[in-house]
């Protein structure tokens, strides 16, 4: 291999880091495919577990997307058995998003995979080396703005 200079230098950590994160992504989206879901629909999956009185209108602020879009994943979702309109509870004019006995089940099958994919993922790092990483790239996603837990690729769909 020739040496390195100017031109050829090796590239930068901004390079590395989404390098890294597009295949990581694609990994990702291979280990849940057999569940018969997108990383999309894994992070809604998620949100409206974590995020109390879950509307559609809700999620899609949250996740930074287009409420009509929000709809059409909603519905793609609905199709496949993991979520359901219900009426809000508080307010009769609203309906909130609930996981189904089906999305309760995929949701955990897919945390199962994200923790083997971490692990594989993360592998060649020691303990030490992987927290010094997590909490540098959380340093990193603070600085640039990033919504916490929530991939920014949602902004393109």
């Amino acid at each position: 291999m020739p040496p390195l200079s100017s031109e050829n230098r090796a590239p930068g950590a901004a390079f590395l880091l989404t390098q890294l994160g597009t295949h990581a992504a694609r990994r990702f989206a291979e280990h849940i495919e057999p569940l018969g879901i997108t990383p999309p629909h894994a992070g809604i999956l998620r949100l409206v577990a974590m995020i109390p009185d879950c509307s559609q209108q809700k999620l899609a602020t949250h996740l930074g997307i287009l409420p009509s879009r929000m709809v059409v994943l909603i519905d793609e979702m609905a199709q496949l058995g993991l979520l359901e309109r219900r009426r809000s509870a508080t307010d009769r004019r609203n309906y909130e998003l609930a996981l189904t006995e089906q999305g309760e089940r995929t949701l955990g099958e897919m945390r199962l995979l994200a923790a083997t994919h971490d692990a594989s993922f993360l592998a060649p790092l020691s303990s030490e080396e992987q927290e010094t990483l997590k909490r540098l790239c959380q340093k990193l996603a603070i600085h640039h703005g990033l919504t916490p837990g929530v991939h920014p690729g949602y902004k393109s769909l």
